[in-house]
């Protein structure tokens, strides 16, 4: 289960997707629910649960894929090998239209996100914050009383504590985010209960 999201400028309905991973009939499906208009898919990472969908979804809609970082190329490049290893439907390797630094804006409709160069889990992962919702959506940075996983050729322990801890903590404890899986969470709930990277857990 990884959690992709749809979100949704409620003056133009223009929409991103973000991280669709799989279950394209339902995102879709969605889109109509909602009578959104896709303008751009958007990646935090290259791993295949996040993205396998991306390539489909955007030639449908006629969309550029926006991110993750050009650190992702080596992740990408290997999305053939990753869906065989996890048994899934072959998913072909793809360029985005856009890479993503740190500091860049994504708009879509009125609403804009800002990018975060947030590295640990894969070398080349984003984030994105939307300050006017105080919004974050983490991919599989930061989960509800956990972290990402960096046992994966390329992670860094240590740059995953210091991109939760020094890019996206000081974003402010009332800032809600949606993981990669799992339940939202605020980061003010993460630094105070968060057994890998709460305050009284990892000095600053």
């Amino acid at each position: 289960m990884q959690n992709c999201s749809l979100l949704v400028c409620k003056h133009t309905r223009s929409a991103a997707i973000v991280d669709p991973g799989g279950d394209l009939e339902l995102i879709q499906a969605q889109v109509k629910n909602l009578n959104a208009s896709i303008e751009k898919v958007l990646l935090t990472h290259g791993h295949v649960d996040h993205c396998a969908g991306a390539f489909t979804l955007a030639s449908y809609y006629g969309v550029p894929i926006e991110g993750p970082h050009p650190d992702e190329q080596f992740w990408l490049s290997l999305l053939p090998q990753q869906s065989a290893y996890f048994g899934l439907p072959t998913t072909q390797a793809f360029q985005p239209s856009r890479w993503l630094h740190d500091g860049d804006i994504v708009q879509f409709g009125n609403e804009m996100l800002r990018v975060l160069h947030c590295p640990g889990h894969t070398p080349g992962h984003i984030v994105f914050l939307s300050q006017k919702h105080r919004l974050a959506l983490v991919g599989d940075v930061l989960f509800s009383g956990s972290i990402g996983r960096t046992d994966f050729p390329r992670s860094n322990h240590l740059d995953l504590i210091s991109s939760i801890r020094k890019k996206l903590f000081p974003l402010g404890d009332d800032v809600r985010f949606v993981p990669g899986h799992g339940p939202m969470s605020t980061f003010g709930q993460e630094r105070r209960t968060n057994p890998y990277v709460a305050d009284h857990v990892v000095a600053s």
